[in-house]
């Protein structure tokens, strides 16, 4: 069964919305930057998770998602803003077809972030610890 450390998911969702906000502005990362940030993340929040593999992209799945739902949010938000100051009917519009368009994009976004949490789970994993006598 795979259990959800907190902690690792914070880690890796921060991760994933400074990396995801920052190759959205900057026009050289705008495609690979969110991809790359949501491996990074996940990478983040599997190896803080501690447990292993599976655990490890469970962690990652998570920060993944809530990542590019936030991320997803805070720039349809901004889209929005945008259009209502300018007056820009065609604006909102485009604004929300975009937005319902990035709801795959979320799915999609999880899929990188699930491969990063395996990959730091398989390399951070906890070695057990031995509490009984050596047999002879």
């Amino acid at each position: 069964m795979v259990t959800t450390n907190w902690r690792a998911v914070g880690a890796g969702f921060v991760t994933i919305l400074v990396l995801g906000l920052v190759g959205a502005f900057v026009e050289p990362l705008a495609v690979l930057g969110t991809a790359l940030g949501a491996i990074i993340g996940g990478f983040a929040a599997g190896y803080l998770a501690h447990t292993g593999v599976a655990n490890g992209a469970w962690n990652g799945f998570l920060a993944g998602t809530i990542g590019a739902i936030v991320v997803v949010a805070a720039l349809a938000l901004l889209g929005l803003a945008t259009s209502v100051v300018t007056l820009s009917l065609g604006g909102v519009f485009a604004t929300v077809s975009v937005t319902l368009a990035a709801l795959v994009l979320i799915a999609l976004g999880a899929i990188p972030a699930t491969l990063g949490g395996a990959i730091g789970g398989m390399l951070n994993r906890a070695e057990p610890v031995e509490t009984g006598s050596p047999s002879a």
